[in-house]
């Protein structure tokens, strides 16, 4: 089987020399570079493939093969200290084996933990037992929550002790195990299970699903499942290999939260490599600086408040990062005054990836593609189909903006509550529009659902978003349209000055308050007006000093609009 993809991708690359062109070259160069391609005994390699038959493509296999390459590696460093990867293995196995008598047949696992090392433990011990598995979002409410645990039939749950008060208000009656736990805990703990309990050889009777929810910014939260394949896999691999110069046994500090699909994708990319992954419970700039300096970490993972955050940061406060070779940087909208400033600050470092929690990473900007094409997201992965396609049908040229539709990757498998995404010509839609550029890179124009039609004429956020923050009066900024009698839309836009908000609070009007030298609404109308058709100009301007967010740093667009 593995053979027989290896013949399909030669085949692809040979057959569009093209778009491929010297491939087959980088990725070997890239695997040679990230010290995947390394001599190994025939006895070992053989043993690889035995995690593969008992697990399948899932977490387990992931973290047993990494054991198997790498046992006395550092696995995991959080703020409980180091793992090696024997040691996680082993926790794993043994936490696996406890609950398995913990779950019910037919019922899933939930997962609700902050970035630790519990949550690796439970999702690689979970993933062995062939129940379906659900990444919890930690910002839940106890009524969101209780739902999701509901529709999703959790039949136990490993947890941090922050959240009980939330599961008492969610009446979750199934099984209960503590992760992270300051003091006493009510429940059994991960620690006291893998104490108690001998590893025993487990094959599931069925491959597991790890179900990802999706953000929530359009809706209540989806469980997205995926259909996972070495023939999928692989090509995303070695594209990622070819793009993104992660190294075998470097440190990897992860920022998003391990239940977002960034974050998740690279915890499993890290334990496939042998990186040493780098964790904190919850994400702060100074403390991420300060990580990769002290453990002399190659790559850091973040969405693009987490960069701003980082530049927020003085100079002065900033300690030395000469090992910080990559940056990677998804999950929203990366606007160019953003990744230049970056880039001029730390290097050329930065990469930014784009997909979504149904179809995976689709693309991979490069740093070479940031400067040439500020705002990129990049080119698709080998053996992805990417096209723009119109509201009425057929594909857009280049330039044209229409709903980005893909194909050729993860294999979405539908929602867990029933329904799918759009499906065209095999191809499923992102939801997002986009545009491609003369060199086939992609361009992210906003969600489909938040174009703004005002006065007739179509108007896409994120362009006014990323022209006002260029201007140096403005930190960040968020455009949403607004019922109008008049014009259908109007444009209305809710800014957070430079240096902070306007002194006033986030209840300001328009333009209320400015203080000496802060920018004003005359100013950015007029600032917009000379770049931008008039129908771009927002009518009303609202200073604010935080924008609303969801844990993994997207914009709550809804919670704008009122």
């Amino acid at each position: 089987m593995l053979v027989d993809q290896v013949r399909r991708l030669g085949r692809t690359i040979t057959e569009r020399p093209q778009r491929y062109a010297g491939f087959g070259a980088d990725v070997v160069r890239g695997a040679w570079n990230s010290r995947v391609l390394q001599p190994m005994r025939p006895d070992r390699a053989a043993r690889l493939l035995f995690p593969v038959a008992r697990f399948g493509m899932t977490p387990a296999t992931a973290g047993a093969v990494a054991a198997l390459r790498h046992p006395d590696r550092i696995a995991v460093i959080d703020e409980r200290g180091e793992l090696t990867f024997a040691e996680l293995e082993h926790r794993a196995a043994a936490l696996a084996t406890a609950l398995r008598a913990r779950v019910a047949e037919g019922r899933r696992i939930g997962i609700l933990c902050r970035n630790h090392r519990g949550f690796i433990e439970a999702a690689l011990a979970a993933s062995r037992l062939g129940h379906d598995v659900v990444l919890l979002n930690t910002d839940f409410s106890a009524k969101q929550l209780s739902d999701v645990l509901d529709r999703e039939s959790i039949g136990a749950l490993v947890l941090d002790e922050e959240f009980d008060a939330l599961l008492d208000d969610a009446s979750f009656a199934g099984a209960m195990v503590t992760a992270w736990h300051d003091g006493p805990s009510r429940n059994p703990t991960i620690d006291e299970l893998v104490a108690a309990t001998e590893p025993e050889p487990l094959v599931a009777e069925r491959t597991t699903r790890m179900i990802i929810l999706t953000s929530g910014t359009t809706g209540t939260p989806k469980g997205a499942q995926h259909d996972l394949s070495i023939g999928a896999i692989i090509p995303a691999v070695l594209t990622h290999l070819v793009r993104v110069p992660l190294r075998s046994g470097e440190p990897i500090v992860i920022g998003p939260p391990l239940f977002h699909v960034l974050g998740f994708a690279y915890l499993m990319s890290g334990l496939a490599l042998g990186l040493p992954v780098v964790l904190r419970r919850k994400f702060e700039a100074k403390q991420a600086l300060d990580a990769i300096a002290r453990h002399r970490a190659g790559a850091l993972v973040v969405v693009p408040v987490m960069l701003r955050r980082i530049l927020e940061v003085p100079p002065s406060a900033r300690p030395g990062t000469p090992s910080l070779r990559v940056v990677v940087c998804g999950g929203a909208a990366l606007h160019t005054e953003l990744s230049l400033a970056f880039m001029d600050a730390f290097g050329d470092v930065l990469h930014n990836v784009y997909g979504a929690t149904e179809t995976g990473w689709a693309t991979i900007s490069t740093p070479g593609d940031l400067r040439a094409a500020p705002g990129t997201v990049g080119r698709p992965s080998l053996c992805l189909t990417l096209r723009i396609l119109k509201p009425g049908g057929g594909e857009a040229a280049a330039g044209e903006t229409g709903e980005i539709f893909v194909g050729g990757g993860l294999k979405f498998a539908g929602y867990t509550g029933g329904g799918g995404k759009e499906v065209r010509d095999g191809l499923t839609s992102t939801g997002d529009l986009g545009h491609l550029d003369e060199e086939g890179r992609l361009f992210i124009d906003g969600r489909a659902d938040d174009m703004i039609v005002s006065g007739g004429e179509n108007v896409f956020p994120s362009e006014v978003e990323d022209l006002l923050e260029g201007h140096d009066g403005v930190a960040e900024v968020a455009v949403v349209g607004v019922d109008d009698e008049k014009f259908g839309q109007r444009l209305v836009a809710h800014v957070v000055r430079s240096g902070g908000g306007s002194g006033d609070g986030p209840g300001d009007g328009p333009g209320d308050g400015p203080g000496d030298g802060e920018v004003t609404e005359d100013e950015l109308k007029d600032y917009v007006r000379r770049h931008l058709a008039r129908y771009k100009v927002p009518r009303e301007f609202f200073f604010v000093d935080e924008l609303p967010r969801t844990t993994t740093g997207k914009i709550k667009h809804r919670a704008l609009r009122g």
